[in-house]
């Protein structure tokens, strides 16, 4: 058994079996490992940011991690910006990334950098494996790091040699969950504290991280509320909430800074759960950095890496909350819109056509932002948002979703601008069958950074800052590129061939793209 060999049995061993990768030289020996290792699914993808951004998609249907292989430091700079959305997210995934030979480094060949300094800011766990004997236990312990509260991200650095060199020493039989501590409860003393603030009056707000905005406990933190009267926020980026009928409703914090100021100008008291005090994306002048209110009372119920689902149900419980009082959305259709196309409407066939159990992958940018409130009273479904802010992320994530949830059907809504950072994922849709209907928007623009030069007090735009927020010049055919990249797709300009076209890309068994003219 070589190095390679060890290394793929030892991350089977603990329940990492896909692997998403973009290879090169340098992984040749964990390439050809594949076909004698068996039960690794291996997904190919022709760009290290779709690797990274589906084991981003991937970790956050099923919360446990995928295995990346990244070719050297260029290769794993590649994938970063979607790293960086998957830390955000709090999603668990171990990357593998080849280095050279750990006699040829000295060389410096054209590919030499310094892995470890490039992985560390996007990585809560940096190691390079010593030698052929060591990959065993370096992957347990990328593995345990992964999965480590609130999910991680690992690194394992893999020299050339110790893949191809022969394994001396038996590895050990060691379980990555031997090595893990369940997330930590918080005190009884902030439970109390909560549970005083919401008793003392005044306007009160739960923020809810990550974990919190999942079903069964926005079901604890539906009590809450009930019973103290407490508002319900998600974060403006949230990873996953579970909405729709059946769902308790949460009011996501809105992007735009004047109107989350606004929606949180009158509460006195926020509660932290798993989340962070709400801040503004970026500076602007004249603008506030914070959105809550000065003065605010803000206290942390339980962090981010936090049992949160405990401390839900004991503040559920310390408020006297029960499970009958929390409000439940029910289920209300819009009736399908025609005519010209408008985001309005576009939210409204939405929400009149997804399918129960959907995940919908939401990077539509400006297009969308009236979205989540239209389908709140949906089918029950699934929102994934690209928490880190970083662009190039719903194609990606997206076929990590599907591959995690064959049995779901993803729904990718995209923005032109945004879907042209990575649109080699439709490849990965294609080759993999996955079961995913993308709606582009192709506006022909990057409204958003219009929209952020009237926010940083840019009064008007001229030619030539026109000519870098616009992509009409030539018209993007999307198409065409989907199915140059084997995706069946249509264009649409009027709701009504909209409505038709969602309707056989919901009946589509595999890839499928709108491609929406506004």
């Amino acid at each position: 058994m070589n190095g390679a060999e060890s290394l793929l049995a030892s991350l089977l061993r603990n329940e990492v079996d896909v692997c998403f990768a973009n290879p090169g030289t340098s992984e040749m020996h964990f390439v050809a490992a594949l076909d004698r290792v068996s039960n690794m699914r291996c997904v190919l993808g022709l760009f290290e940011g779709v690797v990274t951004g589906a084991a981003d998609g991937y970790a956050r249907m099923l919360d446990r991690p995928a295995v990346t292989l990244l070719h050297l430091g260029p290769g794993l700079a590649n994938g970063l910006s979607n790293l960086h959305n998957a830390m955000r997210a709090n999603s668990p995934i171990v990357n593998v990334i080849g280095d050279h030979a750990t006699y040829h480094r000295q060389l410096d060949a054209p590919l030499t950098s310094d892995i470890e300094g490039a992985a560390r800011p996007f990585s809560h766990w940096v190691r390079t494996s010593a030698g052929a004997n060591s990959l065993a236990s370096d992957a347990v312990a990328a593995v345990a790091a992964a999965n480590s509260a609130p999910g991680k991200i690992a690194s394992l650095i893999l020299p050339a040699d110790a893949a191809w060199n022969e394994v001396s020493v038996a590895p050990p039989e060691v379980s990555s969950a031997s090595l893990l501590s369940p997330p930590a409860r918080p005190a009884d003393s902030a439970i109390d504290a909560a549970a005083r603030i919401l008793e003392s009056g005044g306007t009160s707000a739960l923020i809810l991280g990550a974990r919190a905005t999942r079903q069964a406990p926005l079901e604890f933190a539906g009590m809450i509320s009930a019973a103290s009267g407490a508002r319900l926020h998600s974060q403006t980026l949230t990873p996953r909430i579970a909405r729709g009928a059946g769902r308790v409703a949460v009011d996501r914090i809105p992007y735009p800074i004047d109107q989350a100021v606004e929606l949180l100008k009158d509460v006195e008291n926020i509660i932290l759960v798993g989340a962070r005090a709400p801040v503004g994306f970026f500076a602007y002048p004249d603008k506030p950095g914070t959105l809550f209110r000065p003065g605010a009372r803000i206290h942390e119920l339980v962090s981010a890496d936090g049992d949160i689902p405990y401390a839900l149900e004991a503040l559920a419980d310390a408020v006297g909350a029960k499970p009958s009082m929390a409000a439940k959305v029910d289920l209300d259709l819009p009736p399908r819109p025609t005519g010209s196309i408008s985001p309005e409407k576009i939210g409204q066939l939405l929400a009149a056509t997804l399918p129960a159990d959907a995940i919908v992958v939401d990077e539509s940018i400006t297009t969308g932002r009236s979205f989540i409130r239209a389908t709140q009273s949906s089918r029950p479904h699934d929102w994934l948002m690209p928490t880190g802010g970083s662009i190039g992320f719903a194609l990606p994530v997206a076929a990590g979703a599907a591959i995690a949830c064959a049995d779901r059907k993803v729904v990718c809504l995209e923005s032109d601008g945004s879907g042209m950072y990575m649109p080699q994922a439709l490849w990965t849709h294609a080759r993999e069958g996955l079961n995913i209907l993308t709606i582009v928007f192709a506006n022909r623009k990057y409204q958003i950074l219009r929209n952020e030069m009237r926010n940083v007090g840019v009064k008007e735009i001229g030619p030539k800052a026109s000519g870098l927020l616009d992509i009409d010049d030539p018209e993007i055919d999307w198409v065409s590129l989907a199915k140059t990249f084997g995706v069946d797709a249509q264009h649409v300009d009027s709701m009504d061939g909209f409505s038709s076209a969602i309707d056989a890309g919901f009946a589509t068994q595999g890839p499928y793209l709108i491609e929406v003219a506004l």
